[in-house]
């Protein structure tokens, strides 16, 4: 009388991932995965997770190599704002606006102002 061979309930594919590279792939694959996922919400574009195992028989055993690659989006840097110059140079600075002949105000001691929160200005000043 024969015996039949046991049984093996198939593995899931998580249980797949986390034996290969003994568990390292796995590992990877989750950092990748959380990496593209942060950049996808910190610059609105799409990204991308690739993983590829490749079975290769082997005599009586099956080799498999896995990889894992990103497609991460990168976020474009805010741009600077300039202004050209009749020369063609750039500069920071409106050419076209004159410039005001700006110092900073200081008060007395025991002088009270009163300032517009929304402009600035100084609506009435006071010596105690």
């Amino acid at each position: 009388m024969s015996t039949a061979p046991p049984i093996i309930k198939a593995r899931s594919i998580g249980e797949t991932l986390r034996m290969l590279q003994q568990g390292a792939f796995e590992a990877e694959c989750t950092e990748k995965l959380n990496g593209v996922v942060r950049s996808v919400e910190d610059t609105g574009k799409p990204g991308q997770l690739t993983i590829v195992i490749k079975f290769k028989k082997n005599g009586a055993t099956l080799s498999v190599a896995s990889k894992v690659t990103d497609k991460v989006p990168e976020k474009e840097p805010d741009p600077d704002v300039f202004w050209s110059t009749a020369e063609g140079a750039l500069t920071t600075a409106n050419p076209k606006q004159q410039n005001l002949d700006l110092r900073v105000a200081t008060a007395n001691k025991g002088e009270v102002r009163v300032v517009d929160q929304d402009t600035g200005e100084i609506r009435q000043a006071s010596a105690s």
